[in-house]
């Protein structure tokens, strides 16, 4: 079993900056990859970036380049830069185990806005 806690999200400015994390426990040894999904309203929730227990990285096109995921051992972060009013969303930190079991946080909100 793996626990999920976000936090870090809020209201900030077109242009600004967020650092959201997620603090995971439990079986975090089995761990496969650490990832973060956004679900804006009226959409279906998207995949946004994904880090992998080896490091390596994954981002969708519409963040490439303004958002960064990184992890120190049970942390996943998301620095988010140059953030724009589509990214208002709840985004959620999923963790995927080496048997195949997914585990979801309970969401934290982002609102860009002016």
């Amino acid at each position: 079993q793996v626990q999920l806690v976000e936090s870090g999200g809020g209201l900030v400015q077109p242009g600004g900056s967020l650092r959201l994390s997620c603090a995971a426990s439990g079986s975090i040894f089995t761990i496969y990859y650490m990832a973060w999904h956004r679900q804006a309203p009226g959409k279906q929730r998207e995949w946004v970036a994904t880090i992998w227990s080896g490091g390596s990285t994954g981002y969708v096109d519409s963040v490439k380049g303004r958002f960064t995921i990184s992890r120190d051992n049970a942390l996943v972060y998301l620095q988010m830069n140059s953030l724009k009013p589509e990214d208002t969303a709840v985004y959620y930190c999923e963790v995927v185990t080496q048997r195949g079991n997914s585990y979801w946080g309970q969401g934290t909100q982002v609102t860009v806005s002016s």
